[in-house]
């Protein structure tokens, strides 16, 4: 069992939460993934590897509770346990040979670029991001990636906080001034990911999107995670998760991703919590 230790709220729907994984934490590196099961009727969950201490044996990740599994995972506490936590998975962010790195994140995808950028801002790298969202009230994270950053250009669609734009926006302003990057790194929805990659194709620029997909075992038996790059396929459990991204299907991963809506909306209506733990029940 992975006793959760430490929970923290970063906003409305986005939850950070410390796990007691001692086996984890001594290998994980970032840009990997673990996939967590909250009981034995739980079904399997990857989410990227937030944070990891090897002194404590924890493990940190951050999630948005939009799903059955992860709003069960949202209302457990500290002290309750999860049954599987398994990890690290995938490959590690490549970073010999970088210099100076620009991180373009969008909306949850934050949580995903900050073990990124602070793990390439430890190994010596410049690295510059643009962190975006919606609006204000669902920015997260933004102490922690001023601290993994040389510059951080935080954007909201609205304008309710930090510049007023999209991301691909002020990519595109970044590179027309002539900032000069080995790497641009994409991590987000499909969809900006897909803009980003076509924003940085004219400029010749590497660019390495990391991606989410379907995913059960991990290990590539399942195939639910095969994605199209480069016109081979690949997995993202045990290829991934980062591939070009100049190369990657973005059509056939954002149709995949879309493939089990329905029944996720129908799983949703039976959500609940029991005393003694968080059951799953259908």
């Amino acid at each position: 069992m992975y006793k959760i230790v430490n929970k923290r709220q970063l906003n409305a729907t986005v939850t950070m939460l410390e796990i007691e994984a001692p086996l984890v934490a001594r290998k994980a590196q970032p840009g990997q993934f673990i996939i967590f099961r909250i009981d034995e009727f739980g079904e399997r969950v990857p989410l990227t590897i937030a944070a990891h201490d090897k002194e404590k044996g924890t493990v940190t990740i951050i999630f948005n509770n939009v799903g059955k599994s992860t709003k069960m995972l949202g209302q457990m506490e500290v002290g309750d346990a999860l049954a599987d936590f398994v990890g690290p998975l995938g490959v590690p962010t490549e970073m010999e040979g970088l210099k100076k790195v620009l991180i373009v994140g969008g909306g949850t995808g934050n949580a995903l670029a900050y073990p990124i950028a602070n793990g390439m801002h430890k190994a010596g790298i410049e690295v510059d991001m643009i962190a975006g969202y919606r609006t204000k009230e669902i920015v997260i994270l933004e102490d922690e990636l001023k601290n993994s950053c040389t510059n951080l250009y935080l954007m909201t669609d609205d304008g309710t906080y930090g510049e007023k734009g999209f991301t691909t926006v002020k990519l595109k302003e970044l590179l027309d001034t002539g900032k000069d990057y080995d790497a641009v790194v994409a991590v987000g929805p499909p969809m900006m990911m897909k803009f980003v990659c076509e924003a940085t194709k004219p400029y010749n620029i590497k660019t390495i999107a990391s991606l989410t997909a379907i995913m059960i075992d991990g290990t590539g038996m399942c195939g639910g995670c095969r994605i199209t790059v480069g016109g081979e396929r690949k997995f993202v459990c045990v290829d991934g998760p980062e591939f070009d991204g100049h190369l990657v299907d973005w059509d056939e991963l954002i149709k995949r991703g879309t493939f089990y809506r329905d029944q996720e909306q129908e799983a949703n209506k039976h959500v609940c919590r029991i005393t003694g733990g968080v059951r799953q029940h259908g």
